[in-house]
């Protein structure tokens, strides 16, 4: 008896514990609709990221320095286009293997040297400045020699040298100097393709005779600077006269 006693209070207390229990919620009961459903796949999916341009290659600025200004690394001189003045001098002559140039065109022709050298390849500078005073007497000389319509074709006139600036020299190497034959050198080959990384240009190329106003010259080079020489390369532009729009001078006017 006492056994069911304890029986019937143990159930009685589980029945006045359910009932002091508070009903659920009508929220927790039912889930709202938005609660429940799956995101949608409009709402999970991100969208693409908007189309976007390449950056435009830099436009290489043609006006950075000086086609005028004798002192300038880009003076541009031909049969058209005297120094001015005419007896023009750089200040800032070096020696380079008994020849002068300026400063910076010589360590360039240094380091281009050297770089040939290190292929196997030997070059020499052959002549590179000449003065104004030099100039007249090259040309007086070619003119009692030859006459001057044969003067002006082979030497040019005083004040119209390219070797006049400093920054032009004549290159030899591999057996040819000065000659065409430079050209077929591996030497002249090598100067052709990899010069312009020391910023130096063949400056009377094959066929630019109309335009330059000089016959093919591949031991004739010229320092216009690595980004200049870089660009003229890139673009393949053969001449400064075309890059940067100047008329041909195939002759001295008048």
């Amino acid at each position: 008896m006492l056994l069911l006693a304890v029986v019937a209070a143990v159930i009685g207390l589980v029945r006045e514990a359910r009932s002091s229990s508070p009903p659920p919620t009508a929220g927790a009961a039912a889930p709202s609709p938005s609660a429940a459903a799956p995101p949608s796949a409009a709402a999970t999916t991100t969208p693409p990221p908007p189309a976007t341009t390449p950056p435009a290659e830099p436009t290489f600025d043609r006006a950075q320095q000086s086609i005028d200004d004798p002192d300038s690394t880009w003076v541009v001189v031909d049969k058209a286009r005297p120094l001015a003045p005419l007896d023009h001098a750089p200040a800032d002559l070096v020696d380079i293997g008994g020849r002068q140039l300026r400063a910076e065109a010589a360590q360039a022709m240094r380091d281009m040297i050297a770089a040939a050298a290190a292929q196997g390849l030997t070059l020499s500078v052959q002549s590179a400045y000449r003065s104004y005073d030099y100039q007249v007497d090259t040309f007086r000389n070619q003119v009692a020699r030859f006459g001057e319509a044969r003067a002006e074709i082979q030497v040019a006139r005083p004040g119209y040298s390219e070797h006049q600036t400093g920054l032009a020299a004549d290159v030899g190497g591999g057996g040819c100097d000065i000659e065409s034959c430079f050209a077929t050198t591996a030497e002249g080959q090598w100067v052709a393709a990899h010069g312009a990384e020391f910023g130096w240009v063949v400056r009377y190329p094959d066929g630019a005779q109309d335009i330059t106003g000089y016959k093919y010259e591949p031991w004739h080079v010229r320092y216009v600077g690595v980004p200049l020489a870089t660009e003229l390369q890139r673009t393949g532009t053969r001449t400064l006269e075309e890059f940067f729009g100047l008329p041909a001078a195939p002759g001295y006017p008048g």
